[in-house]
């Protein structure tokens, strides 16, 4: 019985941790391509964006 909550601990420490890397890796492709007015070019960097709230809705209108 005591297993159980452990392995329900570790699962969830797992997915923080994964979502957590996820992020990293994200905000690192976007700072590398110096692209925050293009659309993201994948799932970590569009999880990157809404993460920390940079993301503009409808298109950038900057010149």
């Amino acid at each position: 019985m005591i297993a159980i909550p452990l392995i329900v601990a570790g699962v969830l420490g797992v997915a923080l941790l994964a979502g957590y890397v996820a992020v990293l890796v994200g905000i690192r492709r976007e700072d590398k391509r110096l692209s925050l007015r293009q659309a993201p070019d994948g799932a970590a960097a569009s999880l990157a964006r809404k993460v920390t709230g940079c993301y503009a809705r409808g298109g950038v209108s900057w010149t």
